[in-house]
């Protein structure tokens, strides 16, 4: 059972850091089952995610406050609604698909505004 909670934390890693880049993959939830299931198969790389110089400050936020940075709201916002309005015109043959990704989009954003940005 190990191997497969270590295997599914990695797999939320990957998930979570193409999240940084990709608006609608969110990354915060796929670090969040990371350091779950590294917590249940290796506390080592459980502590290295929480660690890491990038990932690491947001996660562990969230972890102790549930609280995302202003800046991390901002950055998030700034990319979700420039590349989502691109792809529902411009990518997605179908109009229902690109009502769907606006209305996921909005409510990632009422949730990003619903969190606490400070402690």
């Amino acid at each position: 059972m190990r191997g497969l909670y270590f295997m599914t934390g990695w797999l939320a890693t990957g998930l979570g850091a193409a999240g940084v880049f990709l608006p609608l993959l969110p990354t915060t939830p796929f670090l969040l089952l990371a350091a779950a299931c590294f917590a249940r198969s290796s506390p080592r790389t459980r502590e290295w995610l929480l660690e890491a110089p990038h990932l690491g400050p947001v996660l562990q936020d969230y972890l102790a406050h549930r609280v995302v940075p202003l800046r991390a709201k901002c950055l998030a916002l700034l990319f979700l609604w420039p590349s989502v309005g691109w792809t529902a015109t411009s990518v997605v043959p179908v109009p229902a698909v690109g009502i769907g990704l606006v209305v996921i989009a909005a409510a990632v954003t009422l949730y990003l505004l619903w969190l606490p940005s400070e402690v």
